[in-house]
């Protein structure tokens, strides 16, 4: 069992040290679980540090591989209800004609909305995070503050992250752990960058409830910020690499 850092030094070079390991689960988790189960860590759920005061993250190197960061409604109230009565396309998927708006944005580039004519994009400001038409900034937004309680609840552990070169598929993968570094520190400026430059998206998933007294009315199923997890310790102030 590992408890400091040192700990996870130490047996984290041993398992660096045995080059090519066969994944212990299929799938995206495969290189978290099999370096958990190497570490002696029990799998869980709970807010809480994986060893000591640290959060253990894996990733492969080159993964392309999105994870959710954290997921927050747009500013003021009732913006999800404008952004899909204005932007929003009818889908098959309803009974009615009410518009629904499933969309990627990003910064660096206007994303077509279905059909209707319409692009949208995120534009950053220094205030916040604001969405933009073609035509027009819209006064939606994430502030700066918001924004930075998101993440910090989101991620208010110190953090391992441990980085895998992997080859095969599936059950047949197999990773080789190669580095692994200490990040801790929101860094704000540099999630701006990174969405300035395309590598944080934002996914808009209002749709409309099916059934009930609220039936088709505006359903926010979870405005999602996302990333590739090979970036994610890119979003913070320290970054010491320890392995």
């Amino acid at each position: 069992m590992i408890i400091t850092l040192e700990d996870f030094i130490r047996e984290y070079t041993k398992i660096k040290e045995m080059g090519w390991i066969q994944t212990h689960r299929a799938g995206p988790t495969g290189v978290g679980k099999t370096l958990e189960d190497l570490l002696g860590i029990p799998e869980n759920n709970l807010d809480q540090p994986d060893f000591g005061e640290y959060e253990l993250k894996s990733c492969r190197i080159d993964s392309q591989s999105m994870l959710t960061m954290f997921t927050r409604a747009p500013q003021p109230a009732k913006s999800n209800t404008y952004l899909r009565e204005k932007y929003g396309y009818s889908s098959n998927v309803y009974d009615n004609d009410e518009k629904v708006l499933h969309s990627t944005l990003s910064a660096d580039r206007f994303t077509s909305i279905a059909d209707t004519g319409n692009m949208l994009k995120v534009y950053c400001k220094n205030n916040g995070v604001y969405i933009a038409s073609q035509d027009i900034i819209e006064d939606i937004f994430w502030s700066k503050e918001t924004l930075k309680k998101c993440f910090e609840k989101k991620y208010k552990h110190k953090f391992v992250y441990a980085k895998a070169l992997s080859r095969g598929t599936r059950y047949n993968e197999e990773f080789h752990y190669i580095e692994a570094y200490e990040v801790s520190g929101f860094d704000y400026d540099a999630f701006i960058e990174l969405l300035e430059a395309g590598k944080i998206y934002v996914d808009l998933r209002i749709g409309q409830y099916h059934s009930g007294k609220n039936k088709g009315k505006t359903h926010d199923h979870g405005t999602g910020f996302r990333i590739r997890e090979i970036d994610q310790p890119l979003l913070f102030k320290t970054q010491n690499r320890i392995v």
